[in-house]
């Protein structure tokens, strides 16, 4: 037995051990954690609500239940009777640690909640969607006539809008006669595909809707669009509830293995969360969710099979199958989703065991299999997925990066929310850093900063923070090449401090203080590493030694700088102004799918030609990773980078002539 327990927080990934007995919410304020509360812990403002969230966290090495809080005392409970709190909720301020515990903190009981930066981007899309609108004049029924409602209303759609063969949602049979007779024959019919009738309304109809999805790891962004003119009317998002049960896929795999029900469980969040984002979308844009037809699905293979209700567990490990990897339709209602009573869902199909849906929507999106230049395109998340190609030939691969780029496991990092370091400068004479904040135009040396951010505070970095501090870093020689951070400049700036035999960098050295340390340097050099390492991977199979054109996407991915994105050798040598962002590319995917019924069989066959190649099977991807340990790269060369931008010569090394010559060889086969 031990006098203390280990606690884990998320989605922040932040954790500590702390002696048994100690309030939960003063764990959280000790290790920095995001929780809201302004009764003073009293249990009386309930701002300050967890979950626990429980089984066998193999990453964690714990197992974590409910019990390992202390039970509810008083005052919790005269709160839940007085104001109502949910059977898995807790109140922070009044649990106390009893053992080992994974702890969900819930969007809704964070100051600084996170914006989901995946909005819809601008997108001319030929309209083409699968279900239209038929307003009809029925015949009224006559004793002379037996014949039945639905086939008079089938004969009337045919007459009138001259439509061949017509069957009908089995499920619009209860609601036909009561239509037909309140719009006095006169009826607005939704027809799918123009062979089936899915739902009808009395009167003139002239709106309805459908929802682009993209279901990723960390958050799920949903846009609500009118089917009739395209335009997106509203979009939201929200952090993916299947974190508390582990921030990395391979980690919720692990979950569903290890835990009986575990995958039932990872299927009820991520439907349960998306049902939600339905109803905040229908309200926001002031429409009826029986308005809404059909719902349009892209995501990584793990969240693509967890959203069917499919066991992943042949993901966790070699040949990575997928259960289908076909595009996927069916009834809305199968997957718990509350839209129209007869509404459809449709997920784009999947390349390969890592490479999902979400990347044919990236594919359907940017079009790399139209354009002549060799293009680069890389959708920056927790997994990152990688398509090299161009008209002549596709290749594809994921790389697991790890959610470092999101801003966990970083020490001061956090999502993107008001108050996070967004952008920072240093300036290499003085070593002086000025960055700017989610919330606020002015960077942190302009007159009336202070002021502008009074409300937001400054918090944390977030994922283009962090690449933009350890890039102006590396350029003003506070860290070195291989990623040590140089303690032998403390002599020339107060800002780097050191701990045991490692050294931090201060970007705000008041309360509550930013710094970017040690390890949150090795951190990032891993995931740069991999996903370069992947990148790398592709070319040599290609046989190119630079590309074309790169794209970055993803909620994360288009916030980062190019420039600073390729100082820190996350991406290969490319000209600067080649290097583009295009936001949520499998989003803009989803959304093609869904207004154009053509693009579905496009982006079937096209996947189709994609070649996969595995990295985590790949004999170079360790070679290609411990180069891109080093910053920029340890044998890469970056020309077009270097005629921007002063970069210290890459030493020549053994490993660097034989990653020439392997890639000599490759082209030469």
């Amino acid at each position: 037995m031990t006098d203390d327990a280990l606690i884990v927080f998320t989605p922040s990934g932040k954790r500590g051990r702390f002696a048994l007995g100690t309030p939960l919410l003063a764990a959280a304020r000790k290790l920095g954690v995001d929780i809201d509360s302004v009764c003073g812990g009293r249990a009386l403002c309930g701002r300050c609500q967890i979950t626990v969230s429980e089984g066998q966290f193999a990453k964690h090495g714990i197992t974590s239940r409910a019990d390992h809080l202390s039970a509810a005392g008083d005052n919790e409970i005269r709160y839940g009777e007085r104001r109502g709190l949910a059977a898995d909720r807790r109140l922070s301020c009044q649990a106390q640690i009893a053992g080992n515990a994974v702890i969900d903190v819930p969007a809704d009981s964070q100051m600084h909640r996170q914006i989901v930066r995946k909005r819809a981007e601008a997108r001319q899309i030929e309209l083409d969607p699968t279900f239209r609108l038929h307003f009809v004049e029925v015949a009224e029924p006559d004793l002379h006539s037996p014949m039945g409602d639905l086939q008079r209303l089938i004969a009337a759609l045919q007459g009138q809008w001259g439509l061949g063969e017509l069957t009908v949602d089995p499920g619009l049979l209860s609601h036909l006669q009561p239509t037909l007779r309140a719009g006095q024959w006169q009826v607005t019919a939704a027809i799918r595909d123009e062979t089936e009738i899915l739902w009808l309304w009395p009167g003139l109809k002239d709106r309805i809707f459908g929802l682009a999805i993209d279901v990723g790891s960390t958050t799920i962004a949903a846009h609500l669009c009118d089917l009739i003119s395209g335009e997106v009317v509203a979009s939201e998002g929200l952090m993916n509830p299947q974190i508390r049960f582990g921030e990395d896929l391979m980690s919720r795999v692990s979950y569903a293995m290890m835990n009986e029900g575990g995958a039932a469980e990872l299927t009820k969040a991520v439907r349960v969360g998306i049902d939600q984002l339905i109803g905040a979308v229908a309200a926001e844009a002031g429409i009826e969710r029986a308005d809404i037809l059909e719902a349009v699905f892209v995501g990584n293979p793990v969240m693509h099979h967890l959203l069917l209700g499919i066991d992943p567990v042949e993901l966790g490990g070699a040949p990575f199958a997928l259960a289908t990897d076909h595009a996927v339709g069916g009834r809305a209602g199968d997957l718990a989703l509350t839209i129209n009573p007869c509404g459809r869902f449709h997920v784009l199909p999947c390349i390969a065991g890592h490479v999902g849906a979400d990347t044919a929507g990236m594919v359907l999106s940017e079009s790399p299999h139209l354009s002549d230049d060799v293009r680069l395109l890389v959708d920056v998340g927790t997994n990152a997925e990688i398509v090299l190609g161009n008209r002549r030939k596709l290749l594809a691969a994921s790389s697991p990066t790890g959610p470092a780029f999101e801003g966990a496991q970083i020490f001061c990092g956090q999502r993107a929310a008001p108050g996070a370091i967004e952008r920072v400068r240093i300036d290499p004479a003085t070593l002086e850093p000025r960055y700017k904040v989610i919330g606020s135009d002015l960077w942190s040396n302009d007159p009336g900063f202070a002021a502008d951010t009074a409300k937001i505070g400054v918090t944390g970095l977030c994922g283009s923070g962090i690449i933009e501090a350890l890039a102006e870093m590396y350029l003003a020689g506070l860290i070195k090449p291989d990623g040590t951070i140089d303690g032998g400049l403390a002599g020339r700036t107060p800002r780097l401090v050191q701990h045991d035999r490692t050294w931090s960098y201060f970007l705000k050295t008041n309360e509550p203080e930013i710094c970017v340390t040690q390890p949150d340097v090795r951190a990032i050099q891993l995931a740069k590493g991999a996903l370069y390492a992947g990148a790398r991977l592709l070319m040599d199979r290609y046989g190119v030694d630079t590309v074309d054109r790169i794209t970055l996407t993803g909620a994360f991915g288009s916030h980062i700088d190019g420039k600073h994105a390729m100082v820190l050798g996350l991406i290969p040598d490319c000209p600067l102004d080649k290097v583009t962002a295009a936001g949520n590319a499998a989003g803009t995917g989803a959304r093609i799918a869904l207004l154009n019924r053509t693009a579905r069989a496009e982006i079937n066959t096209i996947v189709r030609r994609i070649e996969k190649v595995e990295t985590a099977v790949e004999p170079d991807f360790q070679a290609h990773f411990i180069g891109a340990m080093q910053i920029p790269h340890g044998n890469d060369p970056f020309p077009n980078l270097a005629a921007t931008v002063a970069l210290p010569a890459p030493a020549e090394s053994a490993a660097s002539e034989n990653g020439q010559r392997r890639r000599r060889r490759r082209r030469s086969t």
